[in-house]
């Protein structure tokens, strides 16, 4: 088992990650009754796009000799209705200018293929900026 969800009430959940002991919270959003305190469900799914982007080119870039500390992804989720789902989400990532254009090539198709991508639905439009300024 990866993980217990706790539904602790008031739109609210507990989740952790058995294995570490980390947990976190997801509230509703304020736009579907919720207070939108935390998280929602569907930002953890829209965040762990980038994140796991972010996870594998940090990876792959290990294995080039190459440094990504400080890399920031921001992330823009959009949401539709009937039924309510994500139909969209935006990730501008902002990383390291001093890496070579060949490794840039190797890091954005390591993010373009990780895991996640291939997990989402194929009619969540996705949004991906490169820029290679900091």
């Amino acid at each position: 088992m990866t993980s217990k969800v706790t539904y602790t009430g008031g739109l609210r959940t507990t989740c952790e990650h058995l294995r570490s002991g980390d947990s976190f919270i997801t509230d509703a959003p304020i736009d579907n009754n919720g207070l939108g305190q935390a998280f929602s469900p569907t930002d953890t799914v829209a965040t762990g796009l980038a994140s796991c982007m972010l996870t594998t080119m940090g990876i792959k870039a290990r294995d080039l000799e190459v440094d990504l500390t400080g890399a920031i992804a921001e992330v823009t989720k959009h949401m539709a209705s009937a039924p309510r789902r994500i139909s969209k989400i935006d990730v501008n990532l902002n990383l390291p200018s001093g890496i070579s254009e060949k490794n840039r090539k190797i890091l954005e198709h390591t993010a373009d293929t990780c895991p996640v991508q291939y997990s989402l639905h194929p009619d969540i439009e996705r949004v991906i900026t490169y820029n290679w300024v900091l």
